[in-house]
């Protein structure tokens, strides 16, 4: 009975450490794809510097419009089709993918052109008459028609998620969209095009992302023959799924993008709110929004590998997945929050001297959007097991996104601004903690994620007494400097998790997996 049940023991450990080596391909290809994505910030640094931050302004102000809409033409399926693509292929119902793939791109296209047209029309049309500003009106009617760019990028990078490839999105957005935009912009410069010079990049660049994501994941669904009989009530299915999904990230977004786009209309209303504030705000949600990409590192992976498990009833499976993503982003997110706090001002000044302002709204943005981050994971889980449960949590976290600003933005100015993103993303991880403990049988695993927080704190101290200590931009960059240096050392002295090392023995084939060794006596 006792070898039945250690042969079962390894048997389950090595089932584990084998996921973990497929969250770690995983996540290590979409790392790469959001390191190339983040040379988008290229973009940014040249319309701030070419322009200036007025202009940078109304762009994020357009641009935060044109995102929070285009969820009206993605329908949801950027995110449903990645678990319904993962399930048909798990019991090799390729029709099933095709239908999939067919039915998410027709519908979210054909309405993300409807859309950019209609959209540009009522903006043009009636924006001035609701007392909107000049500027605001014509960047933004133009950066509607990017939609259906964005739209076929997103769709179509789901796809290809679903089927388990992570690396499109290197080639599409990491490449072509972030170089793309800033070669448009350049040109639009050099053309004399200034005032919607940044507008007409965004919608050539989010163009060309569209077309290769598009190529790229259509190839993945050719060429294989076909094992099982559609199944004709999959697409009545998706429909369904995606309807609560797109309302819910609707909300997201809308909660990501509510700080931004209600400071501009407070610009003029509310002490020290002016269009130079707006660019500077704009720039650090920027750069401390990187933090909530962190999460396009995990969730992209997490979610096909979560579906399968939690569609097989294999719960304590998804717990062990979840359990090393989560002590993963802790590692990666804690250092950075900490990081915009010491030098968040020094990190700001590569779009200018004035930007260094924003320094204080850097850190409190970068940790608002740590958060969303890493409670982005229990989003994955109702959204296999329960998506309803997401929009309501998102409708509450909406609501009190826009009470908190309207409180905040008048009395606080653009820092009310970045404290109104802290509230939303708590509400909701207390709600996913609740509802998934509940709703799912779910039993988390905190003590999996002691030794990231243990190495975070433990090079806190020394950076802490520089930064207060030393005065100037100079000192914020030492302390930031110190406190990386000591978090390494933290890792050195503390070691990795045991089952992170079981996870490397997997990825690199260190030692034969336990069990397979010929026992001795029967040689």
């Amino acid at each position: 009975m006792s070898r039945t049940a250690d042969s079962d023991s390894q048997r389950s450990a090595r089932d584990h450490s084998a996921d973990g080596a497929a969250l770690a391909r995983g996540a290590f290809i979409n790392t790469i794809a959001f390191l190339a994505s983040n040379l988008r910030g290229i973009f940014t640094f040249l319309v701030a510097r070419l322009l200036g931050s007025v202009a940078l302004g109304v762009f994020g102000l357009a641009w935060a419009t044109m995102d929070l809409l285009s969820k009206f033409s993605t329908l949801g399926f950027d995110y449903s089709a990645i678990a319904f693509i993962a399930q048909a292929e798990g019991v090799g119902d390729r029709a099933s993918s095709r239908r999939v793939m067919k039915t998410a791109l027709a519908v979210s296209f054909g309405s993300s052109v409807l859309l950019a047209i209609g959209g540009f029309w009522a903006v043009w049309t009636f924006g001035p008459s609701i007392g909107v500003r000049p500027e605001f009106v014509r960047a933004t009617a133009v950066m509607l028609l990017a939609l259906p760019g964005v739209t076929l990028y997103r769709v179509s990078t789901a796809l290809s998620r679903g089927m388990m490839v992570m690396h499109h999105d290197i080639y599409s957005r990491g490449l072509t969209d972030s170089l793309g935009t800033a070669a448009a912009l350049l040109m639009a410069f050099a053309l004399g095009v200034r005032e919607l010079a940044p507008e007409i990049a965004v919608i050539a660049g989010t163009v060309a992302s569209g077309l290769v994501a598009f190529t790229l994941a259509r190839r993945l669904f050719t060429f294989t023959p076909i094992t099982r009989s559609p199944n004709v009530d999959l697409v009545p299915q998706l429909l369904r799924a995606s309807a609560p999904i797109a309302l819910y990230d609707l909300l997201n977004i809308g909660i990501m993008r509510i700080d931004l786009i209600m400071l501009g209309w407070f610009v003029g209303r509310a002490p020290g709110v002016t269009l130079e504030t707006l660019g500077i705000y704009a720039a650090a949600v920027e750069v401390a929004g990187g933090l909530r990409k962190v999460s396009q590192s995990f969730t992209p992976i997490f979610t096909p590998i979560v579906a399968r498990q939690i569609a097989a009833g294999r719960i304590r499976e998804a717990e062990a997945s979840y359990a090393y993503l989560a002590r993963w982003m802790l590692a990666l997110l804690l250092p950075a929050v900490v990081v915009f706090a010491l030098a968040g001002g020094a990190i700001m000044t590569i779009f200018g001297p004035s930007f260094h302002r924003g320094g204080v709204w850097a850190a409190v943005i970068g940790g608002g959007c740590a958060l969303n981050a890493f409670v982005g994971l229990g989003e994955t889980i109702l959204m296999v097991a329960r998506p309803k449960i997401n929009l309501m949590n998102s409708t509450i976290a909406f609501v009190a996104a826009i009470g908190l600003n309207l409180l905040l933005i008048p009395a606080f100015g653009a820092l009310g601004a970045a404290l109104g993103i802290f509230s939303p993303y708590l509400i909701k991880g207390v709600l996913r903690w609740i509802e998934i403990s509940w709703l799912v049988d779910w039993r988390w695993p905190w003590r999996a994620l002691v030794k990231p927080w243990v190495a975070a704190l433990a090079a806190l101290p020394v950076a802490l007494l520089i930064r207060f200590a030393i005065h100037g931009w100079w000192s914020e960059l030492a302390a930031a400097g110190v406190y990386l240096a000591g978090y390494f050392i933290a890792w050195r002295v503390f070691g990795l998790d045991p089952n992170d090392r079981a996870v490397l023995d997997q990825l690199f084939k260190r030692k034969k997996a336990e069990g397979t060794e010929p026992e001795r006596g029967r040689e």
